[in-house]
């Protein structure tokens, strides 16, 4: 069966739409006719030399101009992970009008999550050393994929791709602040969106703690599926499994 919906696909905090890797090609197969479109925040990716917004809403609010910008009206879906989950809360809370679906995974909010769940204390060490004293490029992302992934079957080229992509566009200091401060600012409605909302969760995420988005799924009555072994970047571990969910739902 055809689909003509947009589909906006948001990224994480400091990272941007390459860090899909493969998925979008894939979730496009999996739903003919559909539109996929991929954005990054001001900071990230290709826009590393503007300015981070400051708060999740003008973050929403960015997305929204950017694709009345390319002729793209609403309503639209949205596939979003992490901070851009929050974009998409954000967005979703504000304008339901002009959202049909909203897929969040491995999101944290407030207030629903306390600070020890919203990032797991035993990756705090990490987080300072790449803060305070940041190892080589490459050393970083290895890191990162530690935190983010537990079935990647090939780390060494993902990383020769991560390391590239740090190294072409890197994210400021500053702008990561901006971003770190702007998804600790956040506070979600108590009342759920008015808008279709799925949520995926990784039962092993290392970095956020899957109640997180159970309590989020409890509070806000909607549906939640869990996949068993994934890490917090759910789509590099299993696509597959998130296509499936997203297909099943819709």
């Amino acid at each position: 069966m055809s689909d003509a919906s947009t589909w906006v696909l948001l990224r994480g905090l400091m990272r941007d739409s390459r860090h899909w890797g493969d998925f979008p090609q894939a979730f496009a197969r999996a739903m003919p006719g559909a539109r996929i479109e991929l954005l990054d925040f001001p900071g990230n990716g290709a826009l590393n030399e503007q300015t981070s917004a400051s708060s999740v809403d003008a973050m929403a609010d960015y997305c929204r101009a950017e694709l009345q910008r390319r002729g793209l009206k609403p309503p639209y879906r949205l596939l979003a992970m992490s901070l851009g989950a929050m974009a998409a809360s954000s967005w979703a809370s504000r304008h339901p009008q002009e959202l049909d679906a909203c897929v969040l995974i491995n999101t944290s909010l407030r207030p629903f999550s306390p600070p020890h769940w919203r990032l797991r204390p035993t990756v705090w060490p990490d987080v300072l050393r790449l803060a305070l004293r940041p190892p080589s490029v490459r050393a970083i992302e290895r890191t990162i994929l530690r935190l983010t992934s537990r079935l990647v079957r090939d780390p060494e080229t993902l990383l020769d791709d991560w390391t590239q992509w740090r190294l072409s566009h890197p994210v400021s200091r500053a702008n990561a602040l901006r971003q770190l401060l702007a998804a600790a600012k956040y506070r979600a409605p108590l009342q759920a969106p008015a808008t279709r909302l799925l949520i995926l969760n990784s039962a092993c995420d290392a970095l956020v703690d899957s109640r997180c988005s159970q309590r989020l799924a409890q509070r806000w009555d909607c549906e939640i599926a869990v996949h068993p072994r994934a890490g917090h970047d759910l789509p590099l571990d299993d696509g597959a499994w998130v296509i499936e969910q997203i297909r099943r739902w819709i």
